[in-house]
């Protein structure tokens, strides 16, 4: 068997048999484009002095309150790490913590109408990735929204 025949049927295994673009392409893909998105974020973030990962805990929180642990696990970081994201935050007014109202051992993290007006700018000031989508037609739009809902999110809607 030649190398070829072989790295031909390891590409036809890790797609399901699927034709057309192969799961390696496709990751590929994916890759460039959180590379992209990750910059971008990255650098919209600075602007207002915030790293990535407290610009990335500010936009799960627009989805509304999250204990803790949580968003550790939503932001796949170890819960040290998410106190520590956290403790800056609520440090500038960008969020607070209250306790649940279903379980009061446990706190959850809010955003405040500063950390939400600062959630909207740094999102507008992704201008890379405002001019990429904004190339896009309608009809294209529609079936990216699709397709990464599919792929990625569960059945709640959440990541």
């Amino acid at each position: 068997m030649s190398a070829t025949s072989g790295s031909s049927r390891s590409a036809e295994a890790s797609d399901g048999g699927h034709l057309g673009v192969s799961n390696a392409a496709l990751l590929d893909t994916l890759w460039a484009s959180m590379v992209s998105l990750y910059g971008d974020l990255t650098t919209a973030a600075g602007v207002y002095g915030l790293t990535y990962s407290q610009a990335k805990a500010l936009n799960v929180l627009r989805a509304g309150p999250a204990p803790m642990r949580a968003l550790a696990g939503t932001l796949r970081c170890d819960a040290s790490n998410m106190t520590g994201i956290i403790d800056r935050l609520e440090a500038r007014g960008l969020v607070h913590r209250e306790p649940s109202p279903t379980d009061r051992r446990v706190k959850n993290v809010v955003l405040s109408e500063e950390g939400a007006a600062a959630v909207d700018s740094i999102r507008a000031g992704m201008h890379t990735t405002h001019e990429a989508l904004d190339a896009l037609s309608t009809e294209e739009r529609a079936a990216l929204q699709g397709l990464l809902s599919r792929v990625f999110l569960s059945h709640d809607g959440q990541a």
